[in-house]
């Protein structure tokens, strides 16, 4: 397979674990989303969160850690719920939720890392692969913020009932699936 190939190949596998495979996913930058419609309080948090899971994505491919399933995928639930609920407690950006959103970045990257594993990387292009795999997830996620803003924000972020009217009963919608999903995988997921 030529780079070329390759490179394609795994922007399309890593844009479709986020659309339209990644329902946790979205959920969850959809989360991050709607703590405030400034766009650089999301653009923050997507930051972060990018560069903490490429971290674990990166180690967990290599073979320094190796994810188990049972553990990860109950905690990237976890994340999603917790997120939600920020969303209907605060209204700002502070410093302890960048640290979270890092946290649970490492998280989500080692998710990434087991689908990831099951599809398999090239030995000779690893490296060529890993990347592009990554930024098809990237593109996954920039295309769910776009969504996102011109769907909702654009139109309604300024409206005064924004928070009360959309807000927070689709972060109390997020939330509920997300403990749903927290529940059915750690009783579930083996």
């Amino acid at each position: 397979m030529s780079y070329f190939e390759t490179i394609t190949l795994y922007v399309q596998l890593g844009f479709t674990h986020v659309i339209p495979y990644g329902y946790d996913h979205i959920l969850f930058i959809l989360s991050l989303f709607f703590l405030s419609s400034q766009l650089k309080t999301v653009l923050i948090q997507c930051s972060v969160f990018t560069l903490a899971h490429s971290i674990s994505l990166g180690i967990a491919t290599l073979g320094f850690i190796l994810p188990d399933a049972a553990v990860i995928e109950p905690l990237i639930a976890a994340s999603i719920l917790f997120t939600a609920i920020e969303n209907i407690v605060h209204s700002k950006l502070y410093t302890w939720r960048i640290i979270l959103i890092f946290g649970f970045g490492l998280i989500h990257g080692l998710g990434f890392a087991n689908a990831l594993n099951k599809i398999g990387l090239p030995k000779n292009q690893f490296f060529t692969s890993l990347l592009s795999f990554n930024l098809g997830v990237e593109l996954g996620q920039i295309a769910v913020i776009l969504a996102a803003y011109f769907l909702v924000s654009k139109w309604f972020s300024t409206k005064v009932w924004y928070k009360e009217r959309l807000v927070y009963p689709i972060s109390s919608i997020i939330g509920c699936i997300a403990l749903y999903w927290t529940i059915e995988r750690i009783l579930f997921v083996n």
